[in-house]
């Protein structure tokens, strides 16, 4: 392969996993190549903006491509930049990719190549579900700190509380360097929500936006951190100059993030046998099915809703003034493609022109994109965490 690769490195200290982060978080586009010495074959992912579009390895190609790759535990990676295919035959997000990938690995479904004996994804164990087979999620992690936003350094050693679920507080921090541990209390005890790493965000734009603002779960050290405190009122001002349609999104997608992780601690602590909507509902997203339509709720209530194996299961409600439909700049993990959406019958919504929205989200700075990315990113990772613990993943 011509040219030099602009990020390399060894699978036994940076995993697959990471990698995808690492590119998504900085939107890359270009070709990542992989070798190990124990397949006489090489793989190549192709990424545009951040996202895999294609893929080869061997006689495979596109997904059948890549989840093998997950299971290559010790080899060499090479990233080379702009070097991108006709077609894009992926469709999924890299972290819906990932979340797979490792679920295949948990289920015998991926074969782990090289004499490896450490656990493969850095992410840790998270709850067991109800056959008793642990789910293991990957660190979320994003692009490097835009250091224009953050106003002071903060450390934090091993083991303390950075925030305590149900205490005040409107700080935003970004990790600089370390892991951080989401909980949420439950009835069962303390549960495992997120791993988060250098790039991601504590809090969310609710922090600063709503006053006495409850933390909804404790975020945790693990091991010595350090964090940057962001210039919220920066942040503040920036949002107070954008459309009315893109706040509503914002706020939309912050509380989808805090319904299904609500969700997950439901169906942890209970379980669910049928929990769709009661009422009679009218199909206006379907699963699968991309239509490049964007809604905005006027009246009623909508339901997210995903197909399980057992039957469909309702993630979260939306109100009034949330907007749902197909947003493929931002990877929610949810509809069009993940999930579908059902209205009540007194459900009103209008179109909304995603063109519009596109391009304000291209127009956001770095620190306020990435923290939206970052929500996207949690809010398709918690997703995951919920259906596993019905065991309906």
């Amino acid at each position: 392969m011509s040219g030099k690769a602009v990020f390399a490195g060894d699978l036994r200290f940076i995993s697959l996993a990471d990698c995808f982060q690492i590119l998504g978080g900085n939107n890359s586009s270009g070709v990542l190549h992989i070798q190990t010495p124990y397949v006489s074959t090489s793989g190549k992912i192709f990424f545009v903006d951040g996202n895999p579009v294609d893929a080869s390895s061997g006689t495979l190609q596109g997904l059948d491509a890549v989840y093998p790759l997950f299971g290559w535990t010790e080899g060499t990676f090479e990233f080379f930049e702009h070097m991108t295919p006709r077609s894009h035959v992926i469709k999924n997000s890299r972290m819906e990719i990932v979340l797979d990938a490792l679920r295949m690995l948990d289920d015998g479904l991926i074969e782990k190549v090289g004499p490896c004996s450490t656990e493969y994804v850095s992410g840790g164990t998270f709850g067991e579900t109800e056959g008793g087979r642990t789910n293991r999620w990957p660190v979320i992690r994003g692009p490097l700190a835009d250091y224009m936003y953050v106003i002071d350094e903060e450390t934090f050693r091993d083991g303390v509380n950075i925030v305590t679920e149900g205490g005040y507080g409107t700080w935003i921090w970004v990790i600089l360097e370390g892991l951080v541990e989401m909980t949420r209390n439950t009835k069962k005890g303390s549960m495992n929500i997120a791993r988060l790493g250098e790039g991601s965000f504590i809090g969310t734009l609710t922090s600063f936006l709503k006053r006495g603002y409850v933390r909804s779960a404790t975020m945790r050290a693990v091991g010595d951190i350090q964090l940057g405190v962001l210039d919220t009122q920066r942040l503040h001002n920036e949002y107070a100059a954008l459309s009315t349609n893109f706040k509503a999104l914002i706020q939309s997608v912050d509380g989808r993030l805090s319904k299904v992780t609500d969700t997950a601690v439901a169906w942890y602590e209970n379980g669910v046998e049928d929990n769709g909507p009661t009422q009679d509902t009218k199909l206006i997203v379907n699963e699968g099915n991309a239509t490049g339509d964007v809604f905005s709720i006027t009246k009623g209530t909508a339901y997210v809703v995903r197909q399980t194996e057992s039957g469909n299961v309702s993630l979260l409600s939306l109100e009034q003034g949330d907007i749902f439909g197909d947003l493929p700049f931002l990877n929610l993990g949810h509809e069009p493609r993940r999930a579908a959406v059902v209205g009540s019958e007194d459900l009103e919504i209008e179109n909304l022109d995603p063109g519009m929205l596109r391009q304000e989200y291209d127009q956001l700075s770095q620190s306020l994109r990435n923290l939206i990315d970052n929500t996207c990113n949690c809010l398709s990772v918690t997703t995951r965490m919920a259906l596993g613990c019905l065991g309906r993943t």
